[in-house]
Parts: structure tokens; C-alpha cells; sequence
């Protein structure tokens, strides 16, 4: 409060709090030097929260209109040291007795807390130094930064806020009152309640964090060499957590740690625990240029352990979706007898083992129908040219266009003809491509689209041999009346070369691209077009949400469709008391529940509703029926006596 009321300085805040001296003389290099030894010495998690809200908002204040160069570096290397400090130590686990708290460690844990708060390119160094940190709650923290989890064990710092109900909130709006100061009020809820969903979000996921390693190989490779070296000490979480976190570097990187593959083989058992996660850290390793030679006895285990009637059928199902996670990225790592098994489990009557193996015929379908008998190839893949996989370390061919840019370039041109602009006078932006606009159209009235390069070598162009140079000259003519004949196949837009696509022009061609494949789907097309529908959806879906894991793996797509398992007595009792808040008790609407003072039903209530078969078979409707003649004179005269009284 002194230093924001500018009575003292940052500087002179140092000795005020503790004391300490330092040669750097940046104001908010010596604040934090100041609080940050409070935050693992406090116990009060208000004060450890103000503390971390005065430094993390003490820097980016600093770098707020520009960057300071030499606070983020003293910054960075105060983070450095922290880590650092006890990086020699010996390694504990967490197995056993080997859970003991280790003294010193919540400095280096607070470091991890602050570069995860404001992490830069800069500061990703300092959390892959943490990965290999001798001490597990260190470690920990760190790996969950990068696989974008909130670590379970820093979550006693201060409780997530609930955010409120923005459909309730709206529904209120139209029950009550409509105002302008209540319209303004509530555009100023749904506004915060969305940054503060964002602000979730974007610390959902760091996928840019392993894109920004330093050395990716050298990481992972320092992550198995961890991993390997301590099995004994890290419990089958920790290492699993390791597991995952080298895979999607990996993945990423398209790293080849080959140990990895031989470390895992021991894992790859239907009854080994958490073994959807073990599957999962597998397929996720696996790219297009890894070893085949590696993976195939990966691909042999699984088949061996999952695949055989002497399990269930989930397990069967999470086998083959394991394996063609695998071949999905490295075909080549499957063999034509093994795949030719595998297949076979279409004809199950399981559900998810029929889905599982399908989808692996499906994939060779696609990309290596080969592999496949003839009648097991389908209609698309037997008419179409023979195609296979690209040998291994193969790339397809260079892109030459953006996929579906000629769509949005027909587009624009449709709106321009509606709207009567011209190409030229879109933006004035624009207006340096005039020129240019123009050779390209004098050009390609004839090519409708394709661009005619011609070559000056072409005509002094010579073959040694006299005898051929007829016949290759007829034969090139040949060809080129061929090439004028033939219509073109596929189209080349030449718009990315006259405009600067935004990230609109992005969104809208992917919208256009779904448009077409819908079009292309009533009309007929075949499930190669569904499929290519629902792959454009997806990733729409996928950029819409910002979700970035959806790019990963999950246990679901290995273990796939399940039946609904049967609750045991603790999920029963649990859904039963659920079922039971905010309602009454079972029972009889009548009576106490009923009445405003409590008593029970009278006779006459209890007679009126009576049956009519029970009454008749009554005593007092027989003994009307038995009684003598006297015994109803003397009911009538009584009768009588009773009405004169009661009008008197």
C-alpha cells in the first residue's frame, strides 16, 4: 500500500520487510526478491494468494507498454536458481515409504506455480528442468504444465469460483422488468462471465509449451533416461504421467527415442492397471517416421495379449483400437497375416469389437488396400487406382494449392457480380495488384485458371541422334494436341497469390468446403465423402472450441463403444439418495399429509369410499333385508319423530 501511494519506493520496501540486499536495482526485481520467500513460509492462504496477485501483476505492469528486457531476464534467472538448487539432490519416490517430505522443495514449487502464471518462450526452459526435478511433488507439477492439467496437489491455493448460469440469467431477464439499466447489467454479466471462461480455457491446454522446447530430443530423451533409471522408485501414476508427457513430445517433435518402445513392452498386459492410459502414451509416441522394425513387436504384444477368445470383449476392442491408432500413423508397422486376423473380428457379436475391427479395415482401405484380400478391399478401393503407402521416410508430393481455395475464390467472385464491384477495386489495399491482375487475365483466357510458362530453352533444344529427332517432334505434338483436348482435372486457384487470406477468409473457406462435401454427400457420394464430411465438422468443432487435447488421444477412442456396466450396491444407494433430495417421502397422500391439523380419516370417509360389492355383503344391508314387517314400522315412526323434531 506505501509503495502504490508512492511514500516509499520499491527499493526502500526491501529492508522495510525483510531485510535483504541485492545488486540488481530494479524496483520489481527487489519486490520480488522481497515476497517471494513469504509464499512458502505463510500459512494463510489469503496472504500466499495476495502475494501471488502483487507479483505476478508487479511484473506484467513492468511489461505492459514494453518489454523489460532485464527484469524478464533477472526474473528468469531467479526462477532458474530456484529450480536448480536442488537438482543434485537424490531422487525420491513416491512408492512406500519413500512418500517423507522433502525440506526445501516448496521454493522450486512456487517457482513452477509462478512460470506457469505468466510462462513465455523464455520460461518453458524452466519447467523442462523441473520435469526431471529429483523430487516428486516438483516433477509433478511441472509435467502437468505441459500435458495442460491442473496439478491435484497445488490446488489448495484458493477454490475456483462458480460461474453463474447464463440461460438462467437470461430467462430471469425475461420473467422480470425490462430496463435498460437491467439490459446493460446483464451484458455486463455474460461479458465477464465469458472472459473469465476464456481465461479457463486458455490455461486448459499448453500444447504451444512443447512446441517451444529448446531441444525436444534432448528432453526426451532425458525424460526416458529418468524414467528407466527410477522404475523402482516412481509408483505406476508417476510414471504413467512420465509415459504421457514423453509421448506427445514425440508425437509432436517426431522424435525417435527407441527405448521407449522396448521399456513399454512389459506394460502391455489386459490386466495391468490403468492400461487404457499405457495404450494411450503408445499410439500417441507413433508418428510417420518412426521404425516399423520398432513397433512391430508393440503391434505382435498387444495382438497376443488383448486379441484372443480367452478375454472379454472390451478387452478385445481396446486391443484392436490400440493397434490401429498405431497403423493410423505408421502403417507399415502391421503385418498382412496379422491384419488379415484382426479383420476377422467383424463378424463378432459384440458391438464394440465389431465397430474396432471395422474401423482397422476401414484405415487399409484408405491407405493400404495392398495389405487386403480382394474381396475384402471394397468397391471404392477395388475401382480406384492401385494405390499403397508411402515407403517409409517418403513424403507425399509439395503442396501446389490450399485445399479448397478455388471454392472461396468463386465466392468472392459470385459477391463481387452481386454487389457489381469490380476484382480490381475490392480494397484499396489492393490496388498495388492492378497491374499484375491484368497480365494474369490476358494470360489465362485460354487456360481457365492454369498459368502457361514458357521455356526459351525449348526451341534450341537438340538430339545428338538425327534419326530420332522426327519421330520425337511428332511425338511431342502429339502430345500437346492431347493435352489441349483433355479438359483440366483439378483446378489451381491463383487467389493466394493476389490476396492476403485473414483468419475470416480461413473460417469462411471452411465453411465453404463443408458446404461442398454436404453437396457432394446428397448428392450420392459414398462414404468416402461421409467421411470426409465428418472430418471437416470435427475440426470446425475442434477450432470453434479451442480445445486443443482434442488433437491427442484419448482412453475413449481406445476403449470405444460400451455397454452401460451394471451399478454396484454403493451406485445404487448413492442414485437412490439422489433421487430423494427435494421431494417428499413415499406414501398415502391421505389423512395427516392432507388435513391441516393431523388426525386420521372418520368412519364416514372410510364408508363413502367403501366398494359397493363389500357393502352389500355388510351386516346392516342383510339385516335390512331379513328385518320384519314390525321392525320397519317401528324405523319409519322413528323416522318421522326425527324430521318433526328437526323442523321445530
Amino acid at each position: 500500500m506505501l509503495r502504490n501511494k508512492n511514500v516509499i519506493t520499491s527499493i526502500e520496501l526491501v529492508p522495510f520487510v525483510s531485510g535483504w540486499s541485492s545488486t540488481s536495482d530494479h524496483p520489481s526485481y527487489r519486490l520480488l526478491k522481497t515476497l517471494f520467500p513469504l509464499l512458502p513460509r505463510t500459512t494463510s492462504s489469503s496472504l500466499r494468494a495476495f502475494i501471488r496477485k502483487t507479483i505476478l501483476t508487479d511484473i506484467r505492469t513492468a511489461n505492459l507498454r514494453t518489454k523489460d528486457h532485464k527484469l524478464n531476464r533477472a526474473v528468469q534467472t531467479m526462477l532458474f536458481g530456484m529450480v536448480e538448487r536442488g537438482m543434485d539432490a537424490e531422487v525420491v519416490g513416491d512408492k512406500g515409504k519413500a512418500k517423507a517430505t522433502v525440506a526445501g522443495t516448496d521454493e522450486a514449487m512456487w517457482a513452477i506455480v509462478l512460470t506457469r502464471e505468466l510462462w513465455k518462450k523464455a520460461f518453458v526452459s524452466i519447467v523442462a528442468l523441473a520435469c526431471t526435478h529429483p523430487v516428486i511433488k516438483v516433477q509433478s507439477a511441472a509435467i502437468h504444465f505441459f500435458l495442460g492439467v491442473e496439478d491435484e496437489a497445488e490446488n489448495d491455493s484458493d477454490d475456483e469460483e462458480e460461474l453463474p448460469d447464463v440461460k438462467a440469467l437470461q430467462h430471469r431477464r425475461e420473467i422480470n422488468k425490462k430496463t435498460k439499466s437491467r439490459d446493460k447489467k446483464l451484458q455486463r454479466t455474460i461479458k465477464s462471465i465469458k472472459s473469465k471462461k476464456r481465461k479457463s480455457d486458455s490455461t486448459s491446454a499448453n500444447f504451444p509449451a512443447l512446441q517451444l522446447l529448446n531441444d525436444p530430443q534432448a528432453f526426451a530423451e532425458k525424460l526416458y533416461d529418468n524414467l528407466n533409471r527410477h522404475d523402482k522408485k516412481y509408483s505406476l501414476d508417476h510414471k504413467i504421467l512420465i509415459m504421457q508427457l514423453l509421448s506427445r513430445v514425440m508425437g509432436a517433435h517426431k522424435l525417435c527415442v527407441l527405448g521407449f518402445y522396448t521399456y513399454i513392452l512389459k506394460y502391455l498386459t489386459y490386466h495391468q492397471l490403468r492400461i487404457p492410459a499405457i495404450l494411450v502414451a503408445l499410439a500417441q509416441s507413433v508418428h510417420d517416421l518412426t521404425l516399423p522394425d520398432a513397433l512391430v513387436p508393440a503391434v505382435k504384444k498387444i495382438s497376443q495379449e488383448f486379441v484372443h477368445p480367452g478375454v472379454g470383449s472390451e478387452v478385445i476392442a481396446a486391443g484392436i483400437n490400440a493397434i490401429r491408432e498405431i497403423c493410423r500413423r505408421q502403417p507399415w508397422s502391421m503385418e498382412e497375416d496379422l491384419l488379415g486376423d484382426l479383420i476377422e473380428y467383424r463378424k463378432s457379436r459384440d458391438k464394440a469389437v465389431t465397430a474396432a475391427a471395422r474401423g482397422l479395415l476401414q484405415l487399409f482401405r484408405d491407405v493400404n488396400p495392398g495389405m487386403l484380400k480382394r474381396r475384402e478391399r471394397g468397391k471404392e478401393a477395388s475401382m480406384a487406382p492401385t494405390k499403397g503407402a508411402l515407403p517409409f521416410g517418403h513424403t507425399s508430393g509439395a503442396a501446389v494449392d490450399i485445399e479448397g481455395l478455388s471454392l472461396l475464390e468463386d465466392h468472392l467472385k459470385k459477391l463481387r457480380e452481386e454487389e457489381g464491384v469490380e476484382l480490381a477495386d475490392e480494397d484499396n489495399d489492393e490496388a498495388g495488384w492492378e497491374g499484375w491482375d491484368v497480365e494474369s487475365d490476358s494470360s489465362e483466357e485460354s487456360s481457365d485458371g492454369w498459368i502457361d510458362v514458357e521455356s526459351d530453352g525449348d526451341e534450341d533444344l537438340e538430339i545428338s541422334d538425327s534419326e530420332d529427332e522426327g519421330p520425337s517432334k511428332v511425338k511431342v505434338a502429339e502430345q500437346s494436341n492431347a493435352e489441349d483436348d483433355t479438359p483440366d482435372i483439378t483446378r489451381v486457384s491463383t487467389l493466394a497469390t493476389t490476396k492476403i487470406l485473414t483468419p475470416a477468409d480461413f473460417a469462411l473457406l471452411n465453411d465453404l468446403r463443408i458446404q461442398a462435401a454436404t453437396q457432394a454427400v446428397e448428392r450420392g457420394g459414398g462414404s468416402a465423402s461421409k467421411r470426409k464430411l465428418a472430418a471437416l465438422e470435427a475440426n470446425k468443432k475442434a477450432a470453434q472450441s479451442g480445445n486443443v487435447e482434442e488433437t491427442f488421444i484419448s482412453e475413449n477412442d481406445i476403449l470405444g463403444p460400451r455397454k452401460k456396466a451394471k451399478a454396484d450396491y454403493a451406485e445404487r444407494m448413492a442414485s437412490i439418495e439422489k433421487g430423494r433430495e427435494g421431494r417428499e417421502k413415499f406414501g398415502s397422500l391421505k389423512g395427516k399429509k392432507v388435513k391441516a391439523n393431523p388426525s386420521s380419516s372418520t368412519n364416514k370417509e372410510k364408508a363413502r369410499n367403501k366398494p359397493l360389492m363389500m357393502i352389500i355383503a355388510s351386516g346392516a344391508v342383510r339385516s335390512k333385508k331379513k328385518a320384519s314387517l314390525r321392525e320397519k314400522q317401528q324405523k319409519l315412526r322413528a323416522h318421522i319423530d326425527r324430521a318433526k323434531k328437526a323442523r321445530h
